[in-house]
């Protein structure tokens, strides 16, 4: 039974090629396609070890032919590459009033999707229940089954102890606290089950998908409730406990007298969240019950939508300077459904955190828009499976049950 994410990424220097057929691998999975030849001069291993080592790979289905190279004279050799396709990931990401199922391949591609209104309130059965309901019924829509399964990746909108998958004390989950997803999951679907706090796979997921050259990144997600995902040198910093960039309650200094769902004062989620701005325009006798309200408030353009979206930058901002003095991260980007309304919250950001934090950590960051949108958590739910389920050990121990 599987619990835990492991940290693979292809790799590229010979020096971690000196292992099995896992090791290999890692060369391929950036989808080029190489012959034996090439893979024996990149690793330095001998021809007949690479060749018996590919052929491993070939039988498992991760390996598959790729044309042929150009010929120096004789037959052409035949060129390999990794095979996406050959298993498939289900990705769920559970909102506070929303769940996303998909099946992806092995490469993170959406093969499959569906978005449900689903409220996480109603307990983690009937939730967890559903998607694995769903992702059965979008494995058959992508022409796929059970069996091709390599894992479940799952994203919840709240602290998740990753290393068993259960939330912990999660403030807008009642019913969830130590509940075992991975256990519940695998009665149904007996592959390696993932579970991590949604703004750590929102960052995963950007990140690997179109910022994959900067290691140090943060993402930001502002929503109905604040949090970030933290990538330093490469690898997504969890915390000892999984509550790492939890931003929502730190404290801003306007808001002395403005009480958290969380008992304390001043917290940014009580500011500068979707309900905080709704009670903040309904204050100025702007009709508003939700998040979504305030952005269409602002789609129409409503000036004081625009001012408390402002100025909810400006609040995040404020936490957010001494983050990036802290990190010093070369991106950070801003996403979640008020993240979505684009230039208007990210002006007060960008006011801020230029004037606050550092020169030096500021002199070539970059704050942007999410790229991946509402499929960041999708992505990376598949990205945090195949990470596991691709690393070295993985690979080798599928090699072995199948020899």
């Amino acid at each position: 039974m599987t619990k835990t994410a492991g940290s693979s990424t292809a790799a590229s220097e010979p020096a971690t090629v000196q292992g099995g057929a896992g090791d290999l691998f890692q060369l391929l999975r950036d989808g080029r396609a190489r012959t034996r030849a090439e893979l024996a001069l990149t690793t330095g291993l001998a021809r007949s070890t690479v060749a018996a080592r590919i052929d491993a790979l070939i039988a498992s289905g991760l390996v598959g032919p790729a044309g042929e190279a150009n010929s120096s004279g004789g037959r052409p050799p035949s060129r390999f590459a990794f095979n996406p396709a050959v298993r498939v990931v289900l990705a769920v990401d559970v909102g506070a009033t929303h769940m996303i199922v998909a099946v992806t391949d092995l490469n993170s591609n959406v093969l499959a999707e569906q978005r449900l209104a689903q409220d996480v309130a109603d307990g983690p059965e009937a939730v967890l229940a559903r998607a694995v309901k769903e992702g059965l019924s979008l494995l058959a829509a992508a022409g796929r089954d059970a069996a091709d399964l390599a894992g479940v990746g799952i994203g919840l909108p709240g602290p998740v102890e990753h290393s068993t998958g259960q939330p912990v004390k999660p403030p807008i989950m009642p019913g969830w606290d130590g509940f075992d997803v991975v256990a519940y999951v695998q009665r149904s679907l007996p592959v390696p089950v993932l579970v991590d706090n949604d703004v750590n796979i929102m960052a995963l997921g950007e990140r690997t998908a179109h910022w994959p050259e900067d290691d140090n990144f943060l993402f930001i997600k502002v929503a109905t409730g604040i949090g970030s995902g933290i990538i330093s040198s490469g690898t997504l910093q969890r915390g000892a406990n999984g509550t790492a960039g939890d931003l929502g309650h730190v404290r801003v200094p306007r808001g002395d007298d403005v009480l958290c769902r969380c008992g304390n004062y001043g917290c940014l989620e009580a500011l500068a969240s979707g309900p905080a701005l709704a009670a903040e325009l309904n204050r100025q006798g702007v009709q508003a019950a939700k998040g979504s309200d305030v952005l269409r408030l602002v789609a129409q353009g409503n000036l004081q939508a625009i001012q408390v979206l402002r100025q909810a930058g400006r609040d995040v901002g404020d936490v957010l300077a001494t983050v990036v003095n802290l990190l010093n991260p070369s991106v950070v980007v801003i996403g979640g459904s008020l993240g979505q309304a684009g230039e208007h919250l990210m002006a007060g950001v960008r006011e801020v955190v230029y004037r606050r934090s550092l020169p030096l950590a500021t002199a070539q960051l970059r704050i942007a828009l999410s790229l991946a949108g509402d499929r960041a958590a999708i992505l990376g739910a598949s990205q945090m499976v195949t990470q596991h389920v691709l690393a070295p050990a993985a690979i080798e121990a599928t090699l072995q049950a199948a020899g």
